[in-house]
């Protein structure tokens, strides 16, 4: 009997953790099938010393590799090819050894008896409990192929904005890594030079400033920097707390334009969840419960719990979400059509594609934006410097005139 930690929620939708002693991966399902519990995660309980040789044997598998993956298992399964062949057809086309070590590993799992969400359901890090639940369904209910092909597709937009953004920030980063650099040589070469010109002279405010700045980087660099990390220690350990992140989450999301943005990319991920697995055969309550987790956004997570209450109590599923604040209300009137109309998936993945278009653009205005706001802040530092030196050599000059 092996053991194995899981993470499941029960019919409320509430979510249970716990430990239990099974003869396989697929006993262990079934015990928390007969539990009336919905896995969400389970994994065998490592022991002793395990866990770090399985951490120092695992490599890097990116999340297009496994949308690669998903698109050519669906047109593999498509044309007709056996599941157990289809996956030792992607172990000779796979480059990443990593990703065919896994990819064989399912195979041996499927071809011992598991099914295939049960199978990739032991390597998370790849397969993530979303994708696996969205396989099982489709196990259940006869659309594999279907299934796979919106996880690929899914991915592949995920990848692609995460992509976007990361290379859109390239320039803004640059521009502060180059300013703080010219700061730094200022305050650390260039200042001290200036010092002993000015002593005995009546010296302006942002000559002080910028003289008591460069002590601080010249003579105090250690404790500068000793209270620097503590600070962002300290910070740190409040964000990872409960309460902490709770309230940077809510913070983040009041940031002007930027907060907006980031509420519409949650938006976006949790509508395109939920529409897939509402037309992928999941029900609505184990839906939500499932997508909650991966929006991303805790507050948004707590606006679903909310919802899903509502619709465990046979109420509509929009009050919550208009209440919240968090949805546009074009948005809530779309899905509470739809929720009428009995065409929730489909009115979900249109919204996320509308918004999806929608946050792409504000995303380019934002990184527009960036770019100035940058320039602006950097050149502001530069003329503070040379305020700061300049200024009292004029005073000088008039005073010796």
């Amino acid at each position: 009997m092996a053991s194995f930690h899981y993470i499941a929620r029960n019919l409320r939708g509430e979510r249970v953790t716990g430990v239990l002693q099974a003869a396989s991966d697929a006993a262990a399902l079934r015990a928390l099938d007969d539990r009336k519990l919905y896995p969400v995660q389970v994994t065998p309980k490592a022991e002793p010393g395990q866990g770090v040789l399985a951490q120092l044997s695992a490599g890097r598998v990116r999340a297009s590799e496994v949308g690669a993956v998903y698109s050519q298992l669906a047109d593999l399964l498509g044309a007709g090819l056996p599941l157990l062949r289809a996956l030792s057809t992607l172990t000779r086309t796979n480059a990443n050894p990593t990703l065919v070590a896994l990819i064989q590993k399912v195979h041996d799992d499927v071809a011992a008896g598991k099914s295939l969400a049960d199978a990739m359901a032991q390597h998370p890090k790849a397969f993530t409990h979303l994708h696996c639940a969205m396989l099982r369904a489709g196990e259940r209910g006869g659309f594999v192929e279907q299934v796979l092909t919106n996880l690929a597709t899914f991915i592949e937009r995920q990848d692609e904005l995460r992509g976007k953004v990361r290379g859109a920030m390239i320039y803004p980063a640059l521009l502060v890594f180059i300013g703080s650099t010219l700061m730094a040589v200022a305050l650390i070469v260039m200042v001290p030079k200036f010092r002993p010109m000015f002593e005995g002279f009546p010296l302006p405010l942002p000559s002080r400033v910028l003289f008591a700045m460069s002590t601080l980087a010249v003579d105090y660099w250690p404790m500068v920097l000793a209270v620097a990390a503590l600070a962002g220690f300290l910070g740190a350990s409040f964000v990872r707390s409960e309460s902490g992140f709770s309230l940077w989450e809510r913070w983040r999301l009041r940031i002007p334009f930027l907060g907006r943005t980031m509420r519409m990319v949650a938006i976006t991920r949790l509508c395109r969840i939920l529409g897939t697995m509402l037309a992928n055969g999941v029900p609505i309550l184990q839906a939500l419960a499932i997508a909650r987790d991966a929006a991303g956004s805790l507050v948004l997570a707590e606006c679903v719990d909310q919802a899903a209450e509502n619709v465990r109590k046979g109420q509509p599923l929009t009050q919550p979400l208009r209440d919240s604040g968090l949805f546009p209300g074009q948005i809530v009137e779309m899905i509470a059509v739809a929720e009428e109309s009995n065409q929730l998936e489909k009115v979900l993945s249109q919204i996320a594609d509308t918004v999806e278009r929608r946050t792409n653009r504000e995303v380019d205005n934002a990184v527009r934006l960036i770019e100035p706001a940058v320039l602006l802040v950097v050149a502001i530092g530069i003329g503070f410097v040379a305020v700061g030196l300049l200024y009292p050599i004029f005073t000088m000059a008039q005073t010796l005139r």
